[in-house]
Formats: structure tokens, sequence, C-alpha cells
């Protein structure tokens, strides 16, 4: 599909020799790469049961199969390969949760509740912990700035952070735990405790700056069960250490906690990280994000449901997962080579996160 006004085609393009920056369109967007994302994709966008679910239920399946195969092998290889192959699955059943968050609530009848009971509870992130937040980091007034829960400008901060940034999701899943069996009831009796819980420790967030509101009509209410049902489960784990001993607990503590490495190493490559707190165009948030389209024959592995195109999606936030990989194709084909779109595509995660890291460690110290 040709751009209406041909003169605006050539506004998406830059020189063949200067990829397109955030530092460029921090005040202006590329309305002509706007304009044909919109056009260019109008009979894209509606979230497809058939594909939907046969993904979520069998990825949630292979992945509760090879965690109980790692539990039950006595061979050190099989226990490690079946681990393994568990945490990229529920990895990628875990990572509907940002689907969720997107795709219009009539749109698949009775997939949240479905993915809450098999996956959300189970491995204690309901989906509560990321709707309510996750559209925040795509506002345009908010997206990079400290009311952002999901932006922290890696990029500008010290060496040693970016480690620390990926190592503190090995806890996750015992804070999981402590959060659902312990906090969350002692909250009930004490006020400030509740409040804090809430605030800090109810979202999936980067951001230490932020603090989550209080919720309210119909999503109190989906909280609340949610709460309850991850309650339940915490205290199911705890008590099968009483029949089952320590082994199949700690097993799976171990694969959850590769599955949360493996998303906080997704998150670090997911943006470039390079905003100080201001606001941005749309455009500028584009290509602050980051594509990892094909050929990368990995990144469908560590970036699933469509993440791989995590700056398409910041331009069409509500395109399903199944459709991103035919929107990128359509925009390389309509707005060619050199583009501003080709800014925000980048070859692969060791090349992002030595990008990162070099950032941080030739910035130089504020005198």
């Amino acid at each position: 599909m040709a751009l209406q006004d041909p003169l605006d085609r050539t506004a998406a393009r830059k020189p063949a020799h200067k990829p397109a920056t955030r530092a460029d369109f921090i005040d202006h967007d590329d309305k002509a790469m706007l304009r044909a994302a919109r056009e260019a994709t109008r009979d894209l966008g509606t979230a497809r049961a058939g594909i939907y679910w046969p993904d979520m239920l069998g990825s949630a399946a292979l992945g509760y199969a090879m965690l109980a195969a790692a539990i039950l092998a006595d061979n050190p290889l099989i226990m490690l390969g079946a681990g393994l192959v568990s945490a990229l699955a529920l990895y990628r059943a875990l990572l509907f949760i940002h689907e969720l968050t997107h795709i219009h609530r009539d749109a698949l009848p009775g997939f949240r509740i479905a993915w809450n009971l098999l996956v959300g509870i189970p491995l204690l992130t309901p989906s509560f912990m990321y709707e309510g937040v996750h559209t925040l980091h795509h506002k345009r007034t908010q997206y990079g700035t400290v009311e952002d829960p999901e932006y922290l400008p890696l990029a500008l901060m010290k060496p040693w952070s970016l480690p620390v940034f990926v190592l503190i999701a090995l806890l996750a899943p015992a804070a999981l735990l402590l959060r659902s069996a312990l906090l969350v009831p002692l909250g009930l009796v004490i006020p400030p405790l509740r409040t804090l819980v809430w605030q800090r420790a109810s979202a999936l967030m980067i951001n230490p700056q932020f603090r989550r509101k209080p919720p309210e009509g119909a999503f109190r209410t989906m909280v609340i069960w949610q709460e309850l049902g991850a309650f339940i489960w915490a205290w199911t784990l705890l008590a099968s250490l009483l029949l089952l001993g320590w082994r199949p607990l700690l097993i799976a503590l171990a694969v959850v906690s590769l599955t949360a490495t493996l998303n906080q190493l997704r998150t670090l490559v997911a943006h470039l990280w390079e905003n100080d707190g201001e606001p941005m165009t749309v455009t500028a948030q584009f290509l602050d994000s980051v594509n990892v389209p094909p050929p990368g024959p990995t990144a469908e592995l560590w970036a699933p449901v469509g993440l791989r195109y995590h700056a398409l999606h910041h331009l069409m936030p509500s395109m399903p997962y199944h459709d991103l990989p035919e929107a990128h194709r359509r925009l390389v084909r309509e707005l060619g080579h050199p583009s501003t779109y080709d800014g925000a595509n980048h070859p692969g995660m060791l090349v992002l996160v030595a990008r990162i890291a070099n950032s941080t460690m030739l910035r130089r110290p504020a005198s």
C-alpha cells in the first residue's frame, strides 16, 4: 500500500550513513512513518483465539511436563535439560500477561481467567500485577519519566547497575512466595503494611520511585480473587514440604528463577534506556525501543509472544502478537531503506547488551 502523499515518503527516510536515533525526534514526530503504520496495517489487529489458546495452553503444558521430568529425574543431565526446556516454555506462557494488558476484555472470552488459573497464580504472578501498570508505560507523557513504572535510564547509570539489575531476578520466585504467603495476609491486619505491599510490591515494575495507586471498582474485585488464589497456592507449595521434602520445591524455584532471569535480560534490551526523565514524542519512544527481527535465530526464544518486535509494539500497542511479524514486513516494504523505521531494528541481544554496557562505562561522572 503506497502512502497517499509521495512527498511524505521521504520524510520517513534518513541518510544511509546515519541511522535515525531518539535524539533526532525529541521535539517532533516522523508523521510519515506514523501514517504508514496506520495505513499499511488497517486489516490487522484482531486477536485470534485459534492462535492464542493453543499457544498459551501448549506452552504451559510443556513447561509443567518438563518441570515434572526435572523433579523426577535421577540423571543430572536429564534434570538440567528438562529444567531448561521447562524454563523456556513457562517463560513463553508467562509472557501472555503482556497480551492481557492490551487486548480488549471481550476479545478472547475466558482467556484471562484461564491464564490466571493455569499460569499466573501457579507462578505467583497473577495478571493484576501487570494490568493497570503496563499501560502507564505506553502513555506518551509518561514514557521514560519518573511516572513510568517500567523505565530506568540504565544506559546512563553506573556499570555495576547492569549485573545487579539482572541478578536480582534470581530472587524473584522466593520474594513472590514470601509476598503471597505472608505479606499479603499480614497486610489485612496491619494497614500500613498493606499499603506498602500494594504500592511497592504488587506490580511488575523496575522503577523504584513508582508508587501504585489503590485499585477501584471491578478491578479491585479482580485483585481480591487473584490474591486469594495466590495465597492458597503459596501455602500449598509450603505445605508440600511436609509430604514431598525440599527437592521438588527447590527445583521448581530454580526453574522459575531461570525464567525470571531470562525475562530480566529481555527487559535489559527491550529499550536503549537513554532517556533521563524527559517526555518524548512517539517517534522518539519508538527509537528508544528495540526490534530484533528475523533472521536472528534465537530472538523468538528470549523475546517470545511478539516481544522481538517491541519497538513496533510501541507504535501499535493494541496489535496482537501474531500480527506483528506481518506488520513489520509491510512497514519495511512500504518505507524502504534507509528509513526512520530502520533505527529501531537491531541484530541481537549480545550487541544490545554490549551497547548499554559501553554506555555505562564510557559515561563521564557529573562534575
